[in-house]
């Protein structure tokens, strides 16, 4: 009997990256979209070097080493536990991870809760869910559980040496002026604007026309935003291990929002070719973000924003001299850029800068 790896891979490339697998590893017994699964390829070889050729494989995203194989019975895969112990050490922290496919009588959940049980029982480690020093993962395929043990690295997206983004997004309001136009176009561009400000997890998106719009266009171009939410809300639901807030979309007069703002002395951006470059200014700019209460980036729709509301800005700011960017990119642009220069000035005021 040879080792099993569960490889994963892009949708669509199972059979791709099974066929190199075969080529790398004669004796290997390889089985692509098991059970029609689609990303996975099972792979059973006695050659010594399997895993290091595997990884060799640029078709291939992750290979995970298979420590059991057992029945999809919850009893039969707490058993493994006996197996996965001594992998763990005690002053070591670890997590349970189930991915399951298929229909069972129990849930993902209820393998993480009762393996890492009995794990933390045999090796008295503690469990760390955030960050982990080794993670149990759970396969189950079908009929069959497969039981690996990772370093915890691999599913660290999140680590204490990264400053949170949204630090910063959770007080930046984005002014969008709306797309007209065609029906079709306003609601596209509506869709894209949406999931961007829904991605960043801004603290509100004002679409703000400067003057009297068509009722219609307008209309849709707030339904494309709504779909664009929803749409990227789901993946943020499904993806993040926190809860992910819908953020709040309103309507205002352009004009009314920088008098209100500027009113309130909240930070006002304005993205134009006119201003100076991000460079430029980006010390002072990062300095003033991290004290401002509440930062408001105005971005242009097919027209700029009006040259008269520069004067009320604290910053005019061309994030990319001699291009202009379209309509779908202003928000992306604009909040990557900003977040580069303010994460630059966080880690200068940690190391004293």
């Amino acid at each position: 009997m040879g080792k099993k790896f569960i490889v994963k891979t892009q949708k669509g490339m199972e059979s791709v990256a099974a066929n190199y697998i075969k080529e790398a590893l004669s004796d290997a017994e390889v089985w692509a979209s098991p059970l029609g699964y689609s990303g996975l390829v099972l792979v059973e070889s006695g050659d010594e070097t399997a895993l290091e050729k595997i990884e060799g494989i640029p078709e291939v995203e992750r290979v995970i080493p298979v420590v059991a194989e057992v029945p999809a019975v919850l009893d039969e895969i707490v058993k493994t536990a006996e197996l996965v112990a001594p992998m763990i050490g005690e002053n070591e922290t670890f997590a349970v991870r189930t991915t399951r496919r298929g229909k069972h009588d129990f849930s993902s959940i209820d393998v993480n809760r009762t393996l890492g049980a009995r794990i933390q029982e045999l090796t008295k480690a503690d469990v760390d869910l955030s960050w982990p020093d080794k993670v149990v993962q759970v396969e189950i395929i079908g009929d069959k559980a497969y039981i690996s043990v990772v370093p915890g690295e691999e599913f660290r997206k999140f680590t204490p040496d990264k400053i949170d983004a949204r630090e910063l997004f959770r007080k930046l309001t984005v002014v969008q002026m709306p797309y007209w136009g065609d029906y079709k176009a306003c609601r596209s561009f509506g869709e894209k604007i949406g999931r961007a400000a829904q991605a960043f997890e801004v603290k509100e998106l004002i679409i703000a026309p400067k003057e009297k719009v068509d009722a219609f266009e307008l209309a849709e171009f707030i339904k494309g935003v709504r779909i664009g939410q929803e749409s990227r809300h789901q993946i943020q639901r499904e993806a993040y291990p926190w809860k992910v807030d819908k953020v709040p979309v309103s309507v205002w007069d352009l004009h009314q929002v920088v008098r209100d703002k500027k009113r309130d002395k909240r930070l006002l951006i304005i993205t134009d070719p006119k201003g100076p470059t991000l460079a430029e200014v980006k010390d002072r700019l990062a300095r003033d973000m991290f004290y401002a209460k509440e930062i408001v980036v105005f971005i242009g729709s097919r027209e700029g924003i009006p040259r008269g509301l520069f004067r009320f800005a604290d910053y005019v700011v061309d994030l990319a001299p001699y291009m202009t960017f379209a309509t779908e990119h202003g928000i992306p642009a604009a909040l990557v850029s900003l977040w580069e220069v303010y994460e630059e000035y966080l880690r200068g005021r940690e190391k004293g800068e």
